[in-house]
């Protein structure tokens, strides 16, 4: 397929006009030409497009909660009760409707690949499906028939908190021990829609004896961990090891550059040192962080000592990574007084980082966005992100192939009404 880009802004040299993108039939690119006219047999693509976009961090089932959470006031851990409440009215069937829906929500917005902390394991009560990774293959077959890539992070989940017992709500999160765990996971298996990745839940339900193990377990690939997304983890850790999540990270041996650390909320200055010097990635989440009122992290400084800056719609309350990338910034913004904390070059790095997500560059991914509509008309196309929705992503290609066209999945059609009759089916 050929797609020639009216503008297109593909790697660090800025926008070019007329780009031909061909790709191959394994959906890579085969290759870019600038400043071409536009041949008679390429799918034109108006406005500016730009890579696709990487969600390094979604829980899929939390966007049965949006619009039934934001409004109640109460903290994170209130909030944490009602989705243990919708996790377990969960089961491989509806779950596989719902991430379906969500993931072609994620595919009108420009995301094509998604990274899916993936923790609801097994049937309530803790007891293994017939086939024990029957929730991780209903979250397959949903990011298949969406259309897009899915990392699935499969997450390590032991404890109820530092020192505490599983609650029955999280019986069903656990494998028991992480030699179960990895014995699980190791039957995943990758295709050219899922790479099986793995995840640290948090230093809250994984104790500090089974971290160094579990790091060991899964030596290669994606490991991604919630860090220090509230105080009170920090807080609880400091008097159990007397050391930070990050520090206790460091002494276990998890810092490496496949380690994204996930919100890194409340940081100390030696938490940002120990994870720039170990080029770790920072996945910021800033609507969910925003919703959740787990405060504002320290971005710059993370990028600034050595990580690698992602974006992910968490609990996906939100769908929209272009605002997730300006609210990044505005929250830089909000936390320093100071404008331009990131240029539009390091928000589209944060925006199109797949490297996170472990999938191998040069796949055919391409989401236009318009440059005539009333939020971006009169825009530089190289400013565009910060007034751009999800609601100007016009086509978006992946892996060489067009997966969603004028706010309508090629496949699925309309996703709204999908996602209406999969959130009431959990609900009723």
């Amino acid at each position: 397929m050929r797609y020639w880009c009216e503008h297109a802004w593909l790697d660090a040299s800025g926008v070019r006009p007329g780009v031909l993108v061909e790709t191959s039939s394994d959906g890579m690119v085969a290759s870019v030409t600038y400043d071409e006219p536009r041949p008679l047999d390429a799918y034109r693509l108006p406005g500016l497009v730009v890579p696709g976009f990487a969600n390094a961090h979604s829980h899929a089932f939390h966007r049965a909660l949006r619009g039934r959470t934001h409004g109640n006031g109460g903290t994170f851990w209130t909030w944490r009760e009602g989705m243990y409440h919708l996790a377990s009215r969960l089961d491989p069937d509806n779950y596989r409707r719902l991430a379906t829906a969500v993931f072609a929500e994620m595919a009108l917005a420009g995301i094509t690949c998604v990274g899916e902390f993936h923790y609801v394991h097994h049937a309530p009560g803790g007891v293994p499906y017939a086939d024990p990774n029957a929730m991780a293959e209903a979250l397959r077959q949903a990011a298949r028939d969406a259309g897009i890539r899915i990392t699935l992070l499969d997450t390590c989940y032991l404890t109820g908190g530092i020192g505490r017992e599983l609650s029955p709500e999280q019986l069903r999160f656990s494998d028991g021990s992480v030699e179960s765990w990895a014995e699980r996971v190791s039957s995943l298996r990758s295709d050219a829609t899922l790479l099986a990745g793995a995840a640290i839940h948090s230093v809250r339900a994984v104790p500090r004896s089974a971290l160094a193990p579990l790091v060991a377990a899964r030596p290669t690939g994606p490991l991604h961990v919630h860090l220090s997304e509230q105080p009170a983890e920090n807080e609880a850790c400091l008097e159990a090891y007397g050391m930070t999540p990050t520090e206790l990270l460091a002494d276990a041996g998890a810092l490496s550059p496949r380690l994204t650390a996930v919100h890194a909320t409340h940081m100390s200055t030696k938490d940002i040192e120990l994870l720039g010097a170990a080029r770790a990635g920072a996945c910021f989440c800033p609507t969910t962080e925003a919703d959740l009122a787990d405060g504002i992290g320290p971005a710059r400084e993370l990028v600034d000592a050595g990580c690698v800056l992602s974006l992910g719609s968490d609990q996906n309350a939100v769908v929209d990574p272009l605002l997730e990338a300006r609210a990044l910034e505005h929250g830089e913004r909000l936390r320093t007084g100071q404008r331009g904390r990131f240029t539009p070059v390091e928000l589209y790095g944060a925006l199109t980082a797949h490297d996170s997500l472990g999938w191998p560059p040069g796949q055919a991914d391409l989401v236009a966005i318009r440059l005539d509509s009333p939020r971006t008309a009169g825009s530089q196309p190289e400013q565009v992100l910060l007034t751009a929705t999800a609601e100007d992503v016009h086509t978006v290609v992946a892996g060489g192939r067009i997966v969603a066209r004028d706010g309508r999945h090629e496949k699925l059609g309309d996703i709204g009404l999908l996602l209406a009759e999969a959130t009431e089916d959990l609900w009723k």
